[in-house]
């Protein structure tokens, strides 16, 4: 009987009463509902009925998506149903019905009017088992049937005892092939059960992240002749990531398709991918027709996802073909070989087939696409069921009757797992690799076998491809459309039936054991070794414990694995290969054998032996009972028993017969086998012997390898090499700018200069230039003056400050060197006994003017030295200089030198050794110049005192002094007693040698010591004091005094005088005994007693008290201005002297521990701050280190995705927490918080550099190891990369190079400018930068916000990790965002300045306009802005006016760029005669100090600078003292403690008005002066004397002028402290205020953390640093 007439006949049974059909979802969209009519011979009234359309729930195979015009099916259930429709006010449904007789039908319905509903199966599996959803799905684990071995019991690859999978591939598998089947089975079957198994299975897809367990090439294996690796490459499979984390849920690897028989090798998995594959018309799938291609599937133009390996033939090409080149099918890797291709497209066509049969038979015309697809495919999935089950599985297992009759079907069992196992996988059903030829003949109808040609293949005519009788296997693999185009795919189906496959034997053919397809790197691999190494990776255990667990007999020797070897009859495998082979390969253990090999040497001529046929037939079992829609299922099954009849009835012959051109009689009945006789049977004899040798075809491609680097060298260099260029680029850009404003300065100072010679007069002649100071040293602008008289002076280019004076009186000889070369613009004027001057001049014009000017004036007779000129070579000239740099060395030796000889100290290893070396010619040799020998004692060399030493040391006359001459002035002060110093002093003032020093000479010595520390005084009263001082001697009388006289009036200070000295800079403090103190151990708690014992114990000793060295006046005080100040008796102030470090290692070490005292709340906060930075670090470094070791980019990178990853946290951190820093107004706000005595807000700028300069760090190593990953990234495998990045789409034809991941990627493209911006913004914010192009930096820094944009697109691009940016930024963005609006919402008023004063000590002092509106108080704050230095850029300082005032003032210590920039902004020289730049205030904010008022007794500690907040509150005093304003304070001590008063005499000034003001003695003043020189200097003794005598008849201090009292050293505060409580037993609270540098205000922190150790009044401390 003609099957095909059946069929159809059944057919026309089913669908003979079909009625309309509506389609609800075409594109008309005229209907809600879809409507299916399939009715009994009695029709029944048609209603209508609303569609339920279900959507997909799938997990899907591939990512793909398309769009179906019909209804969306859903993938877990759907339905077969048949809907009349003819109105909408009824519904009624009848489902495929087919009529029974009377009675009970075939599914247990009682009547023909119930209704049978016919599910469709779904797609992805789910569903399918209604108890357990899951079983059966896609994208589920594997089974284990027997029990895992990993090494570790969870994932760890087991066999690692085991041999080399090489190994025993080549000593069980090699041999000779082209012996055919035993049992006559065809290619046709092997084939055949390749697609099975794909239809069942797909777990080759690597897992993700990539996991390597790669096997190792042994030496001389042919692989190491053509690729230069050591190991084959092979990849892990995917994996369950809930498994694999202890020995009771091991690693379980993942079956990405259904293990249903469900029609996926023709749909796909997925609805998608079934979609994708459809034509939505007439139910059938697409074809190639619009190509002219109707017989084959549509071709991939969308490019779906599809297996694309580089085909190995195409060695000499090295590429990727485009994935569209395949046709589109449901298997995905359908398009490997001709022969799966061809069964792809035999299933194809029987779809397409089925769907013209159900369109054809249905005989109203109205039958929808979707029903005619998802009938047509119900039926093609329960025909393939069955040519599986009944035909090809007894073909391939060589079941006889019984056998199938014992594994009959006997009805779906929900309770069994259908999953595919691991040995199923790994090993049982890849038995047919034995079994596959080494290529295939292709015949036609009439037994004519073709040959290759051309157009079969692209392999290279070197391996003669042309005219072979079957086309390669091996030559083959992923170029299938090339032959199958050129004979089409039925003569491959001829082809296959009527070849034999390979022998049943332990023998692979090298197709496959050594040249299946691989990696462009690795294009040939070992499949053998392959099915080895899988085996192990998915933790399958030894081949006897196999056989265990599926209750087989365990193989106690290795001739047990097949006792047919040897028995050719039975079996093709000699026993050699049991004994020897395998034995010797595993060390005769026989527990060790790997499951492959010892199941594949099981093999029979029935086939696979008898552990793969248990676990083959065991499987297909499984997955026939536990699948509901099998198409024998009679309960609730696809199919009703006719149906199923009718599908029994069906051979893969009628397939063939059906859906393609073979007719009847061109191909013999059973396909699967080939027997003598049959069609074509005697051709193929004497084609190729029925079965094809590998000598009879072309040779396979030899292996390539391949560098996935290539391609990427030009863009990878070049790419790194603009970003250094870029760099440079940066630095070079900012140079010139810095050099064109220079030059645009010198061009306005040359004008200015210009302007100066023409004005000037001739005697004194000035000349503008710069002068070199040596290598390393900047140049400097300077004004050299010829005159008047005999002098040189080099000043600053202003002319206001003098550098250096020649003194040409004492040389005889002045020596020119000009330079010829380089423009002709330096020359050096070299001074015998001194330091060269080395100038160069703007124009050679200039220079040459110089010389014949300097030339005329010296051989002018008034000055008459003597020149020389000679012309040297600019380099040499440079190189011979004598700088002040190598002049001061020298200095310094000759001092050190000289103290040690009067001093009886160890010389100096370093200044002179031998007295014969050149240093010590240089010491000896070495004369000080008047100038030197003033900077020696630090004062200026036009002094009196200078004067006069000067003359009584140099004793030749000689206008230098030398050596010895030096020596001798020191010993006397070295070893002298008072009388030798007293007549040291007495010789010095006796001008004219008379023997007798007039009043005139003493009030001249007087004079020279007040300019010790610049201060004036009166004739009269430097007559008052002259006067006191004869008196007290009883000299009133006299008018000169002898020495003896002079002895006597100096001889009750014979004992500050027996230790003064004469301190030179450079010299070290001799030892001097000083008075010892006692003081308490440390914690201890002293009980003061009550306050008249504590005033009995106070002594008062005004400048008394010699060891302190203190300064000392009348604090009785005298009469001023008619009020009479008190004199206290408790309060006292003595001074404290610091111990001086003798060695080199003491000044370290002192250096050290002052810096940690000053500092140690920023050293805290920093190393904080570093310490958390390292953890950031150190937890994404020990997280790719540690956690992801074996994840894809760990393995491919190393350790430079950790040090990448690491420091990228790092970077994220330290950039967000730049904008903390940045919070400007929340800074503010803290500072007046109890947080500011804990945390140093007023660093934050200086936190914020040491930050960036982390950010900076961690960028660079982010950059460079980014740099050593994309290299690594660009020479990976594509499918690697596509894992690894899997936001990061590219097509499988695809090589992503260097230029796509740095340039294209959305991370790569932002790195690259973040990096640019980088550079520029950390160039042009150096102090190079801000110094020369400040307005540059602020507009540079001010693109932070670009900068931010991008870090959070670069984080955002996924390509390593998720974004977690966010983490570190938010909270920072969101303070500093808040932070600018408040700054925004400030109105900005510009407020003119009318006074700015440059001050000594680089103080600025800015008088400006005060807004009607600012109230403050005395002690508070601001933050100023400067319109041309940025209207943007806030700095915070202290109001020095006071609240009373109409005006504000500020005095800005220029001590950072900023401070300089506005030293120089309103510099009279540069503002001239335009207005001052106007300001922007923002304020005022609050501190500690502002409170001042609120104690009864207050104490204000300034130094330096510091000071500034007082000088508010001590104008504020004078306001409320004047006025008589009632106000809590009583008392106010203030401490001044400052290096020089000369430097702040602003202060003075306003300390000189609250004394004139102070009515009250509400103030209390002491002022400290710290210069340089010890207390036993010379000049410092003299000092005392002469202050001791002027307070008392003056009543106010020699130095400052004030009635504030002066003093030598720094304050003893605890001493102070505790004089206060004395003077004050009634006060609780002491506030005490200070403000200054950190190592003052600790000293004053410390000081009242001792007192409040004790009884009595707390002092509560509230302090500013600055």
């Amino acid at each position: 009987m003609n099957h095909g007439s059946s069929i159809r006949h059944l057919y026309y049974i089913v669908l003979s009463n079909a009625q309309t059909l509506q389609d609800p979802t075409t594109k008309t969209g005229t209907t809600d509902s879809y409507t299916t009519a399939v009715q009994g011979s009695t029709a029944t009234p048609p209603e209508t009925t609303s569609a339920q359309s279900t959507q997909s729930n799938v997990t899907t195979r591939n990512d793909v998506t398309t769009q179906s015009d019909a209804t969306t099916q859903g993938d877990v259930t759907t339905k077969s149903r048949v809907v009349t429709t003819e109105s909408r006010s009824t519904t009624k449904q009848t489902e495929i019905t087919t009529k029974k007789g009377d009675g009970e039908d075939d599914h247990g319905y009682d009547s023909e009017e119930e209704e049978y509903i016919a599910e469709y199966e779904g797609y992805d599996g789910w569903y399918n088992n209604l108890a357990h959803p899951d079983w059966g799905g896609a994208e589920m684990a594997l089974t284990r049937r027997v029990p895992p071995a990993y090494v570790d019991g969870v994932y760890y690859p087991s066999g690692a005892d085991r041999p080399n999978p090489f190994d025993i591939s080549d000593a069980t598998m090699k041999g000779e092939t082209g012996s055919g089947s035993l049992l006559k089975r065809t290619a046709f079957m092997t084939f055949f059960g390749q697609q099975v198994v794909e239809e069942i299975l797909d777990a080759q897809r690597a897992g993700c992240p990539p996991e390597y367990f790669n096997i190792k090439i042994p030496s001389g294996h042919r692989y190491r002749k053509y690729i230069p690796l050591d190991e084959m490459p092979f990849l892990r499979s995917r994996y369950d990531m809930n498994t694999g984390f202890n020995p009771s849920v091991p690693r379980e690897q993942l079956n990405e398709i259904t293990p249903w028989i469900d029609g996926g090798l023709v749909y796909g998995t997925t609805k998608a991918w079934a979609d994708a594959l459809r034509s939505f018309k007439d139910g059938k799938l697409a074809s190639n027709e619009d190509r002219g291609e109707p017989q084959f599937p549509s071709e991939n133009i969308i490019g779906l996802p599809m297996a694309n390996p580089p085909p190995p033939a195409e060695s000499d090409q090295h590429t990727l073909r485009d994935v569209t080149r395949f046709f589109k099918l449901g298997n995905p890797r359908g398009d490997e070989n001709p022969y799966l291709l061809s069964f792809g497209i035999l299933w194809f066509r029987w779809h397409n087939y089925w769907a013209d049969r159900i369109k054809r038979e249905d005989t109203t015309g109205k039958m929808n696409d979707e029903m005619i697809f998802n009938e047509a495919r119900k039926w093609v999935i329960g025909t393939y069921q069955k040519l599986v089950w009944y035909e090809w599985l007894p073909a391939f297992l060589n079941m006889d009757e019984a056998e199938m009759e014992e594994n009959a079907y006997d009805g779906y069992k929900p309770y069994i797992h259908p999953q595919v196992s691991h040995i199923f996988q790994s090993a049982a059903m890849r038995f047919g690799h034995t079994l596959v030829v080494p290529g295939v003949a292709r015949r036609d109808k009439d037994c004519d076998f073709f040959r290759t040609t051309k157009d079969s293949s692209f392999t290279p005519e070197k391996y003669n491809p042309i005219g072979r009788i079957g086309t390669r296997t091996c030559n083959s693999f992923w170029n299938p459309q090339l032959p199958i185009r050129e004979t089409g795919m039925e003569s491959y189906l001829m082809g296959m039936a009527s070849q034999h496959c390979e022998r049943e034997d332990n023998i692979i053919l090298e197709d496959l054991r050594g040249n299946v397809f691989g990696r462009l790197d690795f294009s040939r691999r070992d499949l053998m070794a392959i099915n080895i190494q899988r085996g192990r990776d998915h933790g399958l255990p030894d081949y006897n414990t196999a056989r265990r667990a599926y209750g087989l007999k365990a193989r106690k020797t290795f001739e047990e694995i097949n006792p047919y070897c040897n028995n050719t009859q039975e079996a093709a495998i000699p026993c050699s290969i049991l004994t020897e082979n395998l034995a010797n390969v595993y060390n005769g253990d026989i527990n060790k054998v790997d499951i492959w090999p010892g199941g594949l040497l099981e093999t029979t001529k029935n086939g696979p032996g008898e552990l793969f046929r248990t676990v083959i037939l065991d499987q297909f079992r499984r997955i026939r009972d536990g699948d509901r829609f099998w198409f024998e299922n009679d309960v609730g099954g696809p199919f009703t028993k006719e149906e199923q009849e009718i599908i029994r009835n069906i051979t893969i012959h009628d397939v063939l017969i059906l859906a393609t051109d073979i007719n009847e009689g061109d191909i013999q009945k059973d396909p699967f086998h080939f027997y003598e006789g049959e069609k074509c049977y005697d051709e193929a004899v004497e084609a190729f012997n029925l079965t094809i040798s590998e000598h009879e075809l072309d040779n396979c491609t030899d292996p390539y390898t391949f560098d996935y680097f290539k391609g990427s060298e030009v863009s990878f260099v070049l790419t790194f090499l603009a970003a250094g260029v870029w760099a440079i680029g940066c630095v070079v850009l900012l140079y010139v700018l810095s050099r064109n404003r220079r030059k645009m300065i010198n061009e306005s100072r040359k004008a200015q200069r210009r302007k100066s010679r023409k004005s000037a007069k001739e005697t004194t002649r000035l000349y503008s230039t710069r002068e070199w100071c040596g290598d390393g040293q900047s140049e400097r602008p300077i004004a050299v003056r010829l005159g008047p008289g005999k002098s040189i002076t080099v000043l600053n280019d202003r002319g206001n400050k003098t550098y250096r004076t020649i003194d040409l009186a004492i040389h005889q000889k002045i020596t020119l060197l000009v330079c010829p070369d380089q423009r002709r613009k330096m020359m050096t004027i070299v001074i015998e006994k001194e330091y060269d001057l080395v100038m160069k001049f703007d124009t050679e014009e200039e220079r040459n003017a110089f010389i014949s000017d300097i030339e005329s004036f010296l051989t002018d007779p008034a000055i008459g030295v003597g020149r020389e000129r000679r012309e040297v070579h600019q380099a040499e000239m440079l190189r011979m200089a004598n700088t002040k740099v190598q002049r001061q060395k020298t200095l310094e030796r000759f001092f050190r030198v000289a103290f040690a000889q009067a001093f009886k100290l160890d010389v100096d290893p370093d200044d002179i050794t031998e007295f014969k070396s050149e240093i010590a010619k240089d010491v000896l040799t070495c004369e000080l110049t008047k100038q030197e020998f003033a900077e020696a004692l630090s004062m200026k060399s036009d002094s009196v005192f200078v004067d006069q030493m000067f003359d009584l040391v140099d004793k030749d006359n000689s206008g230098t002094v030398s050596f010895r001459e030096f020596l001798d002035i020191i010993v006397i002060f070295a070893r002298g007693n008072p009388d030798d110093k007293l007549e040291l002093m007495f010789n010095m003032y006796d001008v004219d040698h008379s023997g007798m020093l007039t009043r005139e000479e003493f009030k001249k010595m007087l004079k020279s010591m007040m300019e010790v520390v610049s201060a004036d005084l009166e004739p009269s009263q430097l007559e008052q004091v002259v006067q006191t001082m004869f008196s007290s001697a009883g000299f009133e009388s006299k008018n000169e005094l002898s020495l003896e006289d002079f002895n006597q009036l100096m001889g009750e200070h014979k004992e500050e005088l027996s230790n003064a000295s004469l301190q030179i800079q450079g010299q070290e403090a001799a030892p001097v005994q000083q008075e010892t103190k006692t003081h308490a151990p440390r914690g201890t708690v002293i009980h003061r007693g009550n306050a008249p014992s504590r005033a009995k114990k106070t002594i008062i000793r005004a400048y008394a008290n010699k060891g302190q060295g203190e300064g000392s006046g009348n604090k009785g005080g005298g009469v001023k201005g008619g009020i009479q100040r008190r004199q206290t008796r408790s309060v006292q102030i003595e001074t404290v002297q610091a111990a001086y470090p003798k060695t080199d290692s003491e000044k370290v070490f002192g250096q050290l521990k002052r810096f940690i005292e000053n500092e140690r709340l920023k050293i805290f906060w920093l190393v904080l701050y570093t310490l958390v930075l390292a953890a950031v670090f150190a937890e994404r470094a020990y997280y790719y280190s540690i956690e992801r070791e074996f994840a894809g980019l760990r393995r491919i990178a190393g350790y430079g995705v950790t040090v990448t990853r690491g420091a990228a946290s790092a970077m994220m951190f330290t950039f967000s927490s730049l904008l903390v820093t940045m919070c400007r107004n929340l800074i503010t706000r803290l500072r007046e918080t109890f947080l500011h005595r804990f945390i140093p807000f007023d660093s934050a700028l200086a936190m914020h550099k040491i930050i960036a300069l982390y950010a900076l760090f961690f960028s660079v190593m982010h950059t460079i190891g980014h740099g050593i990953n994309f290299y690594h990234i660009a020479s990976q495998p594509p499918n690697d990369l596509t894992c690894l990045f899997r936001d990061f789409f590219h097509r499988s034809h695809v090589l992503p190079k260097f230029h796509y991941w740095c340039w294209q990627t959305i991370t790569g493209f932002t790195g690259v400018l973040l990096v640019l911006l980088a550079c520029v913004m950390y160039v042009f914010a150096t102090q190079y930068a801000r110094r020369n192009v400040f307005n540059l930096f602020w507009l540079t820094h001010n693109m932070y916000v670009i900068f931010y944009i991008l870090m959070v697109l670069h984080g955002s691009g996924r390509l390593v990790q998720p974004p977690f940016f966010w983490f570190f930024f938010l909270g920072p963005a969101i303070l500093f965002t808040l932070d600018k609006l408040v700054s925004i919402s400030r109105k900005k008023a510009e407020i003119a300045v009318f006074k700015a004063e440059l001050l000594p000590s680089d103080v600025t002092a800015l008088t400006f306009k005060r807004p009607t509106s600012f109230e403050y108080k005395s002690g508070q704050w601001v933050r100023v802005a400067c319109k041309t230095l940025g209207s943007g850029e806030y700095h915070p300082f202290t109001l020095t006016s006071a609240p009373h005032e109409d005006h504000l003032s500020l005095h800005i210590r220029a001590v950072g760029p900023w401070t300089t920039n506005i030293r120089h902004t309103y510099d009279p020289n540069t503002v001239r005669e335009h207005p001052y730049p106007k300001l922007y205030i923002d304020g005022p904010y609050g501190e500690g100090h502002q409170d001042w008022y609120q104690f009864e007794v207050a104490v204000l500690v300034g130094g330096g600078i510091g000071v500034t907040p007082f000088a508010s509150i001590l104008k504020d005093i004078v306001n409320k003292a004047s006025s008589n304003t009632r106000f809590p304070c009583k008392k106010v001590y203030f401490i001044w403690v400052t290096r020089t008063q000369k430097h702040y005499e602003w202060l003075c000034d306003i300390i000189r008005e609250v004394e004139e003001k102070d009515t009250t003695d509400l103030v209390s003043t002491h002022i400290f002066i710290t210069q340089f020189y010890q207390k036993f200097d010379l000049r410092t003794t003299m000092l005392y004397i002469c202050e001791r005598h002027f307070q008392k008849i003056a009543n106010r201090s020699l130095f400052t002028g004030l009635q504030s009292t002066t003093h030598f050293g720094r304050p003893d505060l605890p001493s102070f402290f505790n004089s206060l409580q004395d003077e004050h037993p009634d006060v609780s609270k002491i506030g005490v205020f200070s403000c200054g540098p950190p190592g003052m205000t600790n000293g004053v922190e410390s000081a009242c953390v001792e007192m409040n150790k004790f009884d009595g009044a707390a002092f509560i401390h509230h302090f500013e640093n600055f």
